[in-house]
């Protein structure tokens, strides 16, 4: 074959006027139908779409954005895609998004705070309309970047007093805080926490350690492993409690239900119980939690809500007319079950 033969044997790509030949119309209809579909006869409509369906023409998205300053996307950047906590907000946020015409650029950073400024730099060169962020801890360049792009930021899954624009969430010190006095109200002395390498996770156990040892006067057991959130991370962080911190009963708390899962599993496949010999209390109020043996004790987070509230702000204030908060507060809730 010779150089550039298969190339020229591709198919041409269907432009806008051929759409208008095909439609029996002039270019500039044909662009007025995809712009403003109201100022084009219904017949002519059809016409057009019939065209476009016959061809699989697919509208200039870059052209029309340039021309309404809208790209009609909002990026999104969560730590883990595959997290169930994260996986459901954002499913929620997709859905209050689709419903208004926009779609989401989605991206996983992990929790590497460079990673996450270049993912986030990454996406403004697309123009996004809007950028929704997990947590709110960033970098120095990325706040900046942030700030330079000037477009509507949402910051999930947190609250702070200087968001980079607004933040819905809640208080992941207060949560802690509020699984030690469930621990010290059901009269454990000793507790232990399991955790994953995630900021605001160690926020969490961090609350719950300071708050549990003042009320208690007990000591928290650490085992002080850098795992991501799993199963088999919560059997692994169980069994170094056990066996390197000779932890030998007590509530544990773990920071996310999936890692309690695995927790519970440890200490039963050692032939203990649960929660006669060790509570166990989770984080996220998964599905599966009311269906572990013993079904989990754990903090509800209403994610789905977070991810419609945030879609609609976002919205709202692409549209000029948000609420105007900088934090919103949504809390969270101690959904006790059997495991403590």
């Amino acid at each position: 074959m010779a150089e550039g033969q298969g190339r020229k044997d591709r198919p041409q790509r269907v432009t806008m006027a051929a759409i208008g030949r095909i439609a029996g119309v002039s270019q500039v209809t044909v662009s007025r139908a995809l712009s403003n579909p109201s100022k084009v006869s219904p017949e002519t409509l059809q016409r057009i779409h019939a065209a476009i369906d016959q061809t699989g023409f697919v509208p200039n998205a870059i052209a029309g954005a340039l021309a309404s300053r809208r790209s009609m996307l909002i990026s999104a950047l969560v730590p883990s895609i595959t997290n169930l906590t994260y996986s459901s907000m954002i499913h929620a946020f997709s859905e209050g998004l689709r419903e208004a015409g926009y779609q989401i650029l989605l991206s996983e950073t992990g929790f590497s705070p460079e990673d996450e400024e270049r993912a986030i730099k990454l996406h403004l060169s697309r123009r996004p309309d809007a950028m929704m962020l997990t947590g709110v801890s960033h970098s120095a360049g990325a706040r900046r970047a942030l700030i330079g792009a000037d477009i509507p930021v949402v910051e999930l899954w947190d609250i702070s007093e200087s968001p980079v624009d607004f933040c819905i969430g809640f208080s992941h010190e207060a949560a802690g805080r509020a699984v030690a006095d469930f621990a010290a109200a059901r009269g454990a002395d000793e507790a232990a926490v399991i955790y994953a390498r995630d900021a605001r996770a160690k926020r969490r156990k961090a609350a719950f350690a300071e708050r549990f040892t003042a009320l208690t006067g007990g000591g928290v057991a650490d085992p002080g492993l850098d795992l991501e959130a799993s199963l088999l991370a919560g059997r692994q962080a169980m069994a170094a409690l056990m066996d390197e911190q000779g932890f030998d009963g007590g509530l544990v708390f773990c920071s996310s239900d999936m890692m309690a899962h695995g927790a519970m599993t440890e200490v039963q496949a050692r032939g203990r119980q649960v929660p006669e010999d060790f509570a166990v209390v989770g984080f996220g109020d998964q599905e599966f939690a009311t269906g572990t043996v013993p079904p989990l004790t754990t903090v509800r987070v209403d994610r789905e809500r977070l991810g419609r509230q945030a879609a609609s702000e976002l919205i709202a204030r692409i549209e000029g007319r948000g609420s105007g908060d900088v934090s919103v507060d949504l809390g969270f809730e101690m959904i006790r079950r059997g495991s403590a």
